[in-house]
């Protein structure tokens, strides 16, 4: 086995651990193959991983952000004043 052949094997175990870290999603195989080969870089020049982003990474699925909802200021009544009660 070549020194790539190891790497290879190296990065294609690390994208498999971030896959399953984040719940096995779909269709993001190569941004794990990129995050893979850049912690196996790292790990290689003697420098710690990288810390897992809140955006999300280590997590299975983001959690939905809450909907913001548009609250109008009520305007004042331009018309006559209500006449107070007796």
């Amino acid at each position: 086995m070549t020194m790539a052949d190891d790497r290879q094997d190296r990065i294609r175990n690390r994208a498999h651990q971030i896959w399953q870290e984040e719940g096995q999603p779909a269709g993001l195989h190569e941004r794990h193959w990129h995050q893979a080969a850049a912690d196996i870089d790292r790990e290689d020049a003697g420098k710690p991983p990288a810390a897992k982003k809140a955006s999300g990474a280590g997590k299975a699925k983001a959690a939905p952000k809450e909907e913001k909802t548009a609250v109008k200021a009520s305007k004042p009544k331009t018309g006559k004043p209500k006449k107070a009660a007796k």
